[in-house]
């Protein structure tokens, strides 16, 4: 994550330089879009004598030529001096048909008081454009870098979800920067400045349809994961809570996006700060869910290379008789599988390592249950070297690691486990120092939404501060966007 920040802040100062190369080489002077009624334009065109431009003030700027279009006028302007003053539009007859007030920098810089456009605004937007696209190709390529056990961390979690936000947000202002390029006169810098503050807002308009569809989904899941397993009510409703939260929080952005406003300007820049931190705070849950659940998927459909020194199982609650119900039988089978497929085409036999430890109503440890049913398939006892102490997936991942570190520290390492709980497993590998990849066994599709669901939960529940902190950043900075150019 370091390294990513690092080229995007690389990127970030080289567009700057950019900017700051462009204003004074290419951009020397600033070209004002004076809005004017059409009736205007259209006598002009009929008397064919072009309207004069007055500067009321300090001299401050030299006008060059100007040019009458359908609703508004181009003036060009190059800065002389600093100060304030206003360009006076007028007609054949000497009458003021319209003004623009501007100011002009020490440096030399024109900024038009009425579109917010300044020296320059044009390479400032093709800059912003560039490093939206730039963070969204970074996080992309970080993303597809992580490969094997080196995939399953946060940082692949951020990359997936936020290069999607990067990226609409670099197509948005791409459009603005081509449309105030193509007509200035109507997509003013204001414009620009309000795509920018409402990046969050409009990435949450744009992805409703998809938001709505996965809410949908998952709450059919979860109904008929009620009607299989009515006697984990509790359990199972997590699924319908968000996506009765997805829903309530899309309403919510709806109303507040298309309030009619009346008041001062003051008021305005408070309630549009308020929209700004209502999308923020939805949309990283968004990008956040949409991470974890590509990153989810993504793992669950890896298989791992067939050159395995170890295979470690991942336990689970078992029947009282000592029999493995369907979620760890197909977990075993899974580990078997890939056993038997790694002996026919590289002659190489693995070490099983089921592991988990004997819960409170358990007859006997996971691991023991899982040997039995190893044995009972045709497995050596030779071959099986159970872990009985984890109470966890952390431990089940620690535990292994001490006794694949006793036969052969440097072995290659596959584990097993649920499809839905490969990527968070993983992650409790690494944290556990076992360089390992994992395989995920598949389990009802009405099952698996929720049960994800609760993995996405418990991957953002151990980093709560990390992400409250991170959230935080993101809040301090659209909102202070927001009461500046409001």
């Amino acid at each position: 994550m370091r390294k990513a920040a690092k080229q995007i802040i690389v990127c970030a100062i080289g567009l700057l330089l950019f900017c700051i190369l462009c204003r004074f080489t290419l951009f020397r002077t600033y070209t004002m879009q004076i809005p004017v009624p059409e009736r205007q334009t259209a006598r002009f065109a009929e008397s064919r004598i072009p309207p004069t431009a007055q500067m009321d003030g300090p001299e401050i700027a030299r006008v060059g030529e100007i040019r009458v279009h359908s609703n508004h006028i181009s003036v060009p302007i190059r800065a002389e001096h600093a100060g304030v003053a206003d360009l006076l539009i007028l007609d054949d007859q000497g009458k003021e048909i319209a003004y623009a007030p501007f100011r002009i920098t020490p440096a030399g810089t024109v900024i038009d008081l009425s579109s917010g456009g300044f020296t320059g605004d044009t390479a400032v937007l093709m800059a912003v454009t560039l490093f939206w696209f730039a963070v969204s190709a970074i996080m992309i390529w970080h993303y597809f870098q992580g490969k094997g056990a080196a995939y399953y961390t946060y940082y692949s979690i951020y990359y997936s979800g936020f290069s999607l936000f990067a990226l609409v947000t670099a197509i948005l202002m791409l459009r603005i920067t081509i449309m105030h390029i193509l007509y200035p006169g109507e997509y003013n810098m204001f414009a620009a400045y309000s795509t920018i503050n409402g990046a969050s807002s409009q990435f949450m308009v744009l992805t409703m349809p998809a938001v709505i569809l996965f809410a949908a989904a998952m709450a059919v899941s979860n109904i008929e994961l009620l009607r299989h397993e009515r006697r984990r009510v509790w359990n199972n409703t997590l699924g319908l809570i968000v996506s009765g939260l997805f829903i309530i929080g899309e309403a919510i952005g709806i109303c507040l996006f298309s309030r009619d406003f009346s008041g001062s300007e003051a008021e305005y820049r408070i309630l549009n700060t308020l929209e700004n931190v209502y999308a923020t705070i939805f949309v990283y849950g968004e990008c956040m869910l949409a991470g974890s659940v590509v990153c989810g998927i993504t793992a669950a459909r890896w298989k791992p290379a067939l050159d395995n020194d170890f295979i470690v199982i991942l336990g689970c609650w078992f029947r009282r008789d000592g029999s493995l119900p369907p979620l760890l039988k197909g977990r075993v089978d899974q580990a078997v599988a890939l056993w038997n497929m790694q002996k026919e085409l590289q002659g190489k036999e693995a070490i099983l390592i089921p592991s988990g430890g004997q819960g409170k109503d358990e007859s006997m440890p996971e691991s023991e249950a899982m040997r039995r049913y190893l044995i009972r398939e045709g497995f050596s006892p030779d071959l099986i070297r159970p872990e009985a102490e984890s109470e966890n997936t952390f431990q089940n991942m620690a535990f292994s690691k001490k006794i694949i570190d006793q036969i052969n520290p440097d072995g290659k390492v596959a584990f097993v486990t649920t499809n839905y709980h490969v990527f968070r497993s993983g992650i409790w590998a690494g944290q556990a120092g076992l360089k390992a990849v994992g395989t995920g066994s598949a389990t009802k599709w009405w099952y698996w939404p929720n049960a994800f669901m609760r993995e996405c939960a418990g991957l953002l529940q151990k980093r709560w501060k990390q992400e409250l902190f991170l959230l935080f950043l993101l809040l301090v900075f659209f909102g202070a966007l927001s009461m500046v150019v409001g």
